[in-house]
């Protein structure tokens, strides 16, 4: 996140132990992806290489096609210096990465797999337990079948670890792929669920960002965004009712705490 570009810095000079970094690879847009590339290309002066099908919207920076306003999120603007095609291989240390198209989370995004070391990074396409909201679905775009399909690819590859976009490196690619499918079948079946499950996850991204909001702010900002706008219509109340079924929802599961007036990320 850009609020967290300070720590994004620190963390990235600690591992680099006096090297300079010279390349981001984006394996997508979302803001809480790429969200230091502006502060890390200040302080390094370093490549950033983004998906194909997101390059017109970077150059011109469209926050309504790279989903900051619909979602009510933040990203500074930051300029890339050039494309990773699906197919393309980059060479990175001592170890080739071969860039796979895994439409879905995203229409645009990417994965990365080296053979070598049978690794994969799967951004937000596979995680230990599910994957990423399906943000087209949430347009009324049909992409429940693109998240299959880039599970299908991903378990054509031989793979002994993965590295994913949220959660720890995990090693059970079968048990993984498993949960996955169960997980989107249950959406297939019922899209409102996929929907609901969206609006939860957008609370909660953007209170990671903040870490603690009023409840008043937490209400005005998150039901201003326009995919709360679109699920609450598909969910028959107003944004600002389903936001707050949903705040309310995560602080009965212990996600957050309530005191106050604010809400603070458990």
């Amino acid at each position: 996140y850009c609020t967290h570009a300070t720590q994004t810095v620190s963390l990235i000079q600690k591992a680099l132990a006096g090297r300079c970094l010279d390349r981001i690879v984006n394996t997508h847009l979302h803001s809480d992806h790429c969200g230091g590339n502006s502060a890390l290309s200040a302080r390094y002066g370093c490549e950033i290489l983004i998906p194909p099908g997101e390059a017109v919207a970077v150059a011109g920076w469209d926050t309504q096609a790279l989903s900051y306003e619909p979602t009510g999120q933040e990203c500074p603007r930051f300029a890339y210096t050039g494309l990773v095609q699906p197919s393309d291989v980059l060479r990175m240390g001592n170890t080739e990465w071969t860039a796979l198209g895994a439409p879905g989370h995203d229409p645009n995004s990417l994965i990365l797999y080296c053979a070598e070391h049978k690794a994969l990074i799967s951004a937000d396409a596979l995680w230990e337990n599910g994957f990423g909201v399906v943000f087209p679905e949430l347009d009324g775009i049909d992409a429940f079948d693109a998240v299959a399909a880039t599970l299908d690819v991903i378990d054509g590859l031989e793979i002994q670890v993965v590295l994913p976009g949220h959660g720890g490196a995990f090693i059970d690619v079968p048990g993984a792929l498993a949960r996955a499918r169960a997980r989107l079948n249950g959406f297939v079946a019922s899209p409102v669920k996929h929907r609901w499950h969206g609006v939860k996850v957008l609370c909660m991204f953007w209170l990671m960002a903040q870490q603690r909001v009023s409840v008043e702010m937490a209400l005005t900002h998150l039901s201003s965004a326009r995919y709360m706008a679109q699920a609450a219509a598909a969910l028959g109340g107003t944004a600002q009712q389903v936001v707050q079924q949903a705040l309310d929802e995560m602080v009965a599961k212990g996600q957050l705490r309530f005191s106050d007036k604010h809400y603070t990320v458990a």
